[in-house]
């Protein structure tokens, strides 16, 4: 992605504190950041707009750029009302709970201070009406632009207000968003389908037209209802709505419905359903005042003003994989030469059918009438792949009549023709495959479950399996492991040393102790399918462990969750726990895939729903690198405005592969649009290459 020249010249900027003297320090520790009035032309109005500007601490003697906060004002108020929470800002910008921000208070005289921030369409002698909403969203944000060190970008702005000017932020986040990422809602003066017949929101002109003063169809058109309807998902809006529990009850029995406790509820309820609106609700101790919007201003910030950003989310790589229909990823192989081979499943046909490609390449449809999906791609010596998942169908001519799920694995060749298909299976009990590794022969290992009796008696409702196949594609070995609880293996990693499975399970498995609700494992056997040593990961609550490799240094290392934060966990070849590694952010992580790299480093590919780097929107992409020792050396986010990497079940979705240059290529679901591209629609499948 292109770095836009206002970034680079930011980010070059360096400011040596050495330079300083320890009195301005000081002083500046104590009275915080500054707050001077200014002007802004607008053509729109014909007139100047005042306001009032916050530049936070030591913004003369820094180069760096800043988001910026658009406060306004309630009705019959001017923009002295917001200079109250300078404290606020001060405060949270020292102890680093926001970013270093400027705030910008416009004053809003217009129709006797009750203009809504709207453009009115009245025209009556008495108080004709303004372009009032032109002018704020796009004279004043230009002139701050212009004359500030802001990031012209939509993900460094945040609009904010408080009664009418509740409102009026609402409307301007839900109308302009390519101006405002956030929007802090307090006490919003809004109502639905038609303000209460004493609402001043009929007073004043601004919902008007012609010589009438208040006009249903207008009100109705400029309120939030109709906004929600035309929101773009690829233009994410966060939304933090606040209300006093003690606002005004309307007398009228018919009109307490209006009342703005219920009309903010309301509100919330509204947005969270829209996909373009992460929203949250507060409603707080208090009435109509600043007794309400002082601590409801703080919470607001608290929870948008991390994700403030002057640099733009990194993207997702254009083009996408898959249909129209639903997709799912359904694995990574990087060979040698570095050519990508990726895996997907579609339901292009009405069932699933499973699709492995080489970019710029071929692609191979591997179906039947039935569902097949795709959970692995390998690369083989001779440019081929080998490719694993489940039939429910007859996918190898040989189980003709096959209702229920059966594991499959396909060799294909440099040039994308089936090789050879092997079909698996317990008869009348589901089996399925989650993880697949290339054997040194040219043969296969795979992991996954059964519900049935493929190596013994079934020890509790699915056991795991891992089962070993020749280069001909010819099941050597099948071996069950399982307890009285649910257990899947969802990943297997071959080196000399042995074969390592790792996966979930809801009680003890043989050899181990159980932690309390799902637990991780991990499992080592011998090439001859014996198993040596077996661990558990996790504490009291859910936890799991998705996929295993080992690295160059001869270590085992698993990735998964937690108790919502992201785990990677190192065992030696004989089971000694080595170390681990936790990426925890305020909301959940999860590691999905791990790849080995030279030196012993790992690489960790998963999802976040929390900041590592500039959140794009919903769960994200989340790369980390660590060092042979478990210690972070880089951590990333990528993504677009929606979910990726996890599907709606909030089950993981994606794969890495290291691909022999220092790089990872990682392939996975998304369901919003890629930098440059398009969306294919119903979720689809990307495929990125990150240092």
């Amino acid at each position: 992605m292109p770095v836009p020249r206002w970034i680079t010249a930011g980010a070059l900027a360096v400011v040596s504190a050495l330079t300083l003297t320890a009195g301005p320090a000081q002083t500046e520790a104590r009275t915080g950041g500054t707050i001077a009035t200014a002007a802004a032309p607008s053509k729109a109005l014909g007139e100047d707009i005042a306001y009032n500007v916050y530049l936070p601490a030591g913004y003369d003697r820094s180069k760096d750029r800043h988001p910026v906060l658009y406060l306004l004002h309630g009705r019959g108020d001017s923009m002295q009302a917001w200079t109250r929470v300078k404290t606020t800002l001060d405060d949270m910008i020292r102890t680093k709970r926001i970013p270093p921000v400027i705030a910008v208070m416009p004053d809003a005289p217009w129709s006797e201070r009750g203009n809504w921030y709207v453009d009115s369409r009245y025209t009556g002698d008495d108080l004709p009406g303004r372009p009032v909403e032109t002018a704020l969203t796009r004279d004043l944000v230009a002139h701050v632009d212009a004359t500030y060190r802001t990031a012209p970008i939509r993900q460094a702005r945040l609009v904010g207000g408080y009664s009418m000017g509740g409102a009026g932020a609402l409307r301007y986040a839900l109308a302009h968003q390519d101006l405002f990422g956030a929007a802090a809602v307090l006490s919003p003066a809004v109502y639905t389908p038609l303000p209460p017949s004493d609402s001043s929101a009929r007073d004043y002109g601004a919902f008007g037209e012609g010589e009438e003063k208040f006009a249903d169809a207008i009100y109705k058109k400029l309120n939030y209802p109709a906004l929600l309807e035309d929101l773009d998902p690829d233009l994410p809006v966060r939304m933090f709505v606040a209300v006093g529990d003690d606002e005004y009850a309307n007398p009228d029995p018919a009109d307490a419905r209006h009342d703005l406790d219920f009309e903010s509820a309301a509100l919330y309820n509204a947005a969270r359903r829209s996909p373009a609106i992460s929203a949250q609700l507060r409603v707080l101790d208090g009435g109509h005042d600043w007794d309400v919007w002082t601590p409801a201003f703080e919470q607001a910030m608290a929870d948008l003003g991390p994700g403030l950003s002057v640099v733009p989310p990194a993207g997702l790589p254009a083009p996408l994989h898959g249909t129209s229909a639903v997709d799912w990823a359904g694995g990574v192989a990087a060979a040698a030469d570095g050519t990508l081979t990726i895996g997907y499943a579609t339901a292009e046909n009405g069932d699933l059918d499973a699709v492995v490609t080489r970019p710029g390449g071929w692609t191979r449809r591997i179906a039947t009438p039935a569902d097949e999906r795709l959970y692995g791609v390998v690369p083989l010596p001779d440019g081929g792949v080998l490719a694993a998942g489940y039939t429910k169908g007859d996918l190898d001519g040989k189980h003709a009549g096959n209702g229920t799920d059966d594991a499959f694995v396909v060799r294909l060749g440099p040039d994308g023709e089936v090789r050879w298909t092997t079909q698996f299976g317990a008869p009348d009990a589901a089996d399925r495959v989650y993880g697949l590794a290339a054997a040194p022969d040219g043969g296969a290992y795979v992991a996954g479950y059964t519900k049935g009796a493929l190596d013994g008696v079934n020890a509790g409702d699915k056991d795991a399996i891992a089962a070993r196949l020749s280069p001909d594609g010819e099941v050597r070995w099948i071996r069950q492991y399982g307890g009285p609880g649910e257990d899947k293996a969802t990943g297997v990693a071959a080196a000399a040393t042995g074969v390592y499975l790792t996966g979930s399970t809801t009680a003890a498995l043989p050899g181990t102790t159980a932690r309390g609700g799902t637990d991780g494992w991990l499992a080592a056997y011998t090439a001859d399918g014996a198993r040596t040593w077996a661990a558990t990961e996790g504490g009291s609550g859910d936890d799991r462990l998705n996929a295993v490799t080992v690295t160059t240094a001869g270590l085992i290392v698993a990735t998964g969750a937690t108790s919502g934060d992201a785990l990677t966990v190192a065992y030696t070849d004989r089971g000694k726990r080595r170390w681990e590694h936790r990426l925890a952010t305020a909301a959940a992580d999860e590691g999905a895939a791990v790849a080995a790299l030279p030196g012993g480093e790992i690489a960790v590919a998963g999802y976040t729903r929390g900041k590592v780097g500039v959140p794009a929107g919903g769960a994200d992409v989340l790369t980390l690198r660590l060092d042979a020792k478990g210690a972070q050396r880089a951590a990333a986010q990528l993504g677009t405005a929606r979910d990726d990497g996890v599907d709606p079940f909030a089950e993981p979705n994606l794969y890495a592969a290291a691909t022999g240059q220092g790089k990872v290529a990682i392939a996975g679901l998304t369901y919003g649009t890629p930098d440059g591209g398009r969306a294919l629609g119903n979720g689809d499948v990307f495929l990125a290459t990150v240092p």
